[in-house]
């Protein structure tokens, strides 16, 4: 992560007061994880300045917030008395940053948090102050200006706006492309409030002023909901009538990291000319090719003809899903035989959807896979050519009957085989004790002692199906990346990053790539990850919603350590022949009371993860993992496994904060004690205090007395915050998912076995 900006608050922030934590101990599964959930406003003006307020859970200690690139910098907002003012920073946009979303960050005392998208553009900012849920009290807005808000709850938000007959205006709002809750509704109405255009889809309103004069947007979410977490983003921008005028940025969806393939570029694509749905319209095409073309009108069906021979292989790729588009496309091929009258069709192949390399889950309550999607709607196939002659290839959005949008765009490419492949990875979610299903945001911030899994999944194109080695590059001091590897034929692998138990504190951004062999030469792709926007702990209420993040931040916090760390005895290459039992010495570190007098391992790992569960004792120091080769057939080579399963810490929250909130509440009470007697002294002088005297003593008397309700009140608080902070440090059963330390194991043939 770049830009860091170390604040040196050493202050234990108990104060929850503008924190908006939504309950540490809320989730039955996984330790407290420090989340970034607002930030208002959320973006600022390229070249600007622009005051910020956070709000976050589990982030008591705020030491920094940071941000995916560097021309974005943050300093703390300081009060009049020079002291940082609690979860406010000035933050400086500077002109080399380009518009678009990049990721916001904070520092704590538990390490960095999940993201937040931030989001910068070349216009003009407001922030909303005032309520404006009536016409009369609706917010000015000028023209060509983005406004920052949060939705009103059970109310409509207005704006107004001046504009001229004629005039073409877009009105367009930002919310769950920028990590926001919120399912926007816009309306145009006149001056008057009466409803011009409605848009309840998502889609920004293109509006032509009838005439000179006032004009009201109106905003609210689809079932009226609203709160801090419902922000949003309305701009406002005049156009010509032929101007293609953008939409705001948009965080990326998690399928879409397959696209485009490595190298593609714009300089051979053939538009889609309309009418091409049949007959004479036809469009006739030569293999290989690009063309960009739209589903447009509805039911559009866009139909392209060319030659080919027997025995050739192309290979198909669509995209349009991956563009964030709600579309399916769908391809039929069928081989052309005679003409006219005589025309005969023969179906050759239907390409469909890209299905995800692992199931994913079906949001049920027993945990059946993760609530990622690395497959997409759009398309990679290939076509064999049987015959000779002419093929005519269909191309359609499947469910696009009554979708009417020019803005519903896709590209086509046919070409020859190029192999090639895309990765993505996540923080891995697993089983629990009562199925886990809890979609949480989990940043990669290690406590020491701790293995934390990053599923990996691959997809293949063009029938590119060799090892895939994954890259983990600079990682803070103390933390090492093991398992780097999605096996030949495999389309996933698991990363496996450990914090050493004595890391020190430290935050990097981590370079995730992948390389492989294709043709003889090495190619490095870059690794994408995602997470989710909101942990979602009871995906029964909530749909899980995930996308990519812009960079991948490793951080070891420095504050905790892990309750439990299981690890093998020796550091070293466990080596076993095929068909053999290897027996694997465990030791078991235990740094906090765990419930339960055992924990339940799996094992992860390509050649292994049929290993059966066996049970690891809790209350003891060591344990042996016996792994029979026999049952599990695996070949010679050489692999990287770890254990895993959950086990119930009794987990104390942050016990350091009761000491300094017992300290906190010691001088309070020092102070108010001095002042009450300070309070009684000059109320016994202002009794005897002669008449010349009196008035002036009796002044001072009443301002120690205020003091001393100040005092009495400071006291109060105090002890408040030492009633949280020891609610909070008292022990309680939180589900840990526990990781081994890699283990690496070398199968060798029978013949190769080594001497004893």
């Amino acid at each position: 992560m770049t830009n860091r900006f170390r604040l040196n608050l050493n202050i234990v922030a108990l104060s929850a007061t503008t924190l908006m934590c939504s309950g540490a101990f809320a989730q039955s599964v996984c330790l407290p994880a420090p989340r970034l959930l607002t930030t208002m406003p959320m973006g600022g003006q390229i070249g600007t300045t622009v005051e910020v307020t956070i709000s976050a859970e589990n982030a008591e200690i705020i030491d920094e917030l940071s941000f995916s690139h560097p021309g974005i910098t943050a300093t703390a907002k300081l009060g009049e008395d020079g002291v940082p003012i609690p979860n406010q920073f000035v933050v400086a946009i500077a002109d080399i940053c380009p518009a678009g979303i990049h990721e916001a960050r904070i520092m704590t005392r538990l390490g960095v948090s999940s993201s937040r998208a931030f989001n910068i553009s070349a216009l003009p900012e407001a922030v909303r102050v005032n309520k404006n849920t009536t016409l009369e009290t609706a917010m000015p807005l000028q023209m060509d200006t983005i406004c920052n808000a949060s939705m009103t709850r059970q109310a409509v938000d207005f704006y107004t706006f001046e504009a001229k007959q004629g005039q073409r205006v877009v009105v367009d709002c930002a919310a769950k492309g920028i990590d926001s809750k919120l399912t926007p509704v816009l309306i145009v109405a006149d001056a008057a409030g009466n409803d011009l255009v409605v848009e309840r889809r998502g889609g920004a309103i293109d509006f032509t002023a009838p005439e000179n004069g006032r004009y009201v947007v109106k905003a609210h979410d689809l079932t009226f909901s609203g709160g801090p977490y419902y922000f949003y983003r309305l701009a406002l921008q005049s156009a010509t009538v032929d101007e293609l005028v953008a939409r705001l940025p948009s965080t990326k969806t998690v399928n879409s990291f397959s696209w485009p393939p490595h190298g593609l570029t714009d300089d051979a694509v053939v538009a889609e000319v309309e009418p091409n749905n049949a007959g004479v319209e036809i469009q006739k095409i030569t293999l290989p090719c690009d063309i960009a073309g739209s589903f447009y009108p509805a039911a559009d069906v866009d139909t392209f003809e060319f030659t080919a021979t027997k025995g050739e292989i192309w290979w198909v790729e669509v995209a349009s899903e991956r563009f964030g588009l709600p579309t399916d496309p769908s391809i039929v091929v069928q081989q052309v035989a005679g003409e006219g009258a005589d025309e005969k069709l023969t179906d050759l192949v239907e390409l469909t959807d890209v299905p995800s390399p692992i199931k994913v889950s079906s949001n049920g309550y027993s945990y059946d896979g993760p609530p990622y999607n690395a497959g997409t709607a759009d398309i990679i196939g290939k076509i064999e050519i049987k015959v000779d002659g002419v093929h005519r290839l269909q191309l359609s959005d499947l469910f696009g009957g009554t979708r009417n949008d020019p803005r519903n765009i896709y590209r086509l490419i046919i070409r020859k085989a190029t192999p090639d492949f895309a990765v993505v990875g996540w923080a891995l979610h697993m089983g629990l004790r009562n199925g886990d299903r809890n979609a949480l945001s989990k940043p990669v911030s290690l406590r020491g002692g701790s293995t934390m899994a990053i599923e990996v999944l691959a997809i293949r194109r063009d029938g590119f199906d060799d090892e895939i080695n994954l890259v983990l590059e600079n990682l803070p001091d103390g933390v090492t990346a093991s398992g780097l590897k999605i096996d030949k034929g495999q389309q996933r692998g698991i990363m496996l990053i450990t914090a050493d138990q004595n890391a020190p504190r430290g935050l990097t951004s981590a370079t995730f790539s992948a390389k492989a062999i294709i043709n003889g030469v090495e190619v490095i792709r870059p690794g994408h990850v995602a997470s989710m926007k909101w942990p979602v702990a009871n995906a029964a209420s909530e749909i899980p919603d995930p996308r990519l993040l812009a960079d991948l931040p490793v951080c070891v916090s420095g504050s905790e350590v892990a309750p439990l760390t299981i690890a093998p005895a020796e550091e070293k290459v466990w080596q076993v022949v095929v068909g053999g039992k290897l027996t694997i010495p465990l030791v078991h570190t235990r740094r906090c009371d765990l419930s339960g007098k055992k924990i339940s391992l799996k094992t992860f790992g390509a050649g292994f993860e049929k290993n059966a569960a066996f049970d690891a004792p809790l209350d003891q120091e060591t344990s042996d993992a016996v792994i029979d080769l026999a049952k599990l057939k695996t070949p010679p080579g050489d692999y990287t496994i770890a254990f895993y399963g959950s086990a119930v810490a009794k987990y104390k929250y942050h016990p350091e904060a009761v000491t300094a909130a017992e300290e906190s509440l010691k001088v309070a009470k020092e102070k108010a004690a001095a002042m009450v007697a300070e309070a009684k002294n000059l109320a016994d002088a202002a009794k005897t205090a002669p008449a010349e005297q009196k008035a002036a003593v009796e002044a001072e008397a009443k301002a120690a007395a205020d003091k001393q309700k100040a005092a009495e009140a400071a006291v109060a608080a105090a002890d408040k915050n030492r009633k949280a902070a020891v609610a909070k440090a008292s022990p309680k059963d939180i589900v840990d998912i526990v990781v081994s330390q890699p283990i690496t194991i070398r199968v060798s043939a029978a013949e190769e076995a080594p001497k004893k």
